[in-house]
């Protein structure tokens, strides 16, 4: 029996197409526990992202994952 999913909104910056969807769902998707990303585009501005896990994210995995597709995380 798995474990209950959990979400977690991220907030990106720098996305401004499906494209750029496909690369932070691709890269966040090979964290441990993802099940899964969730995109709510605002191009050009900031949009938010929903995972859904099976366990607590590392936050600096977020951080590298988000980087490693070419966008930051708000704040």
């Amino acid at each position: 029996m798995s474990a209950p999913a959990r979400e977690q909104e991220l907030h990106v910056v720098g996305m401004t197409c499906e494209h750029c969807v496909a690369a932070v769902t691709e890269e966040l998707s090979t964290l441990p526990g993802v099940e899964d990303v969730a995109v709510a585009l605002v191009p050009g501005g900031t949009s938010t992202v929903t995972v859904s896990t099976t366990a607590p994210l590392d936050p600096a995995a977020v951080a590298a994952a988000v980087d490693e597709a070419g966008y930051a995380l708000e704040g």
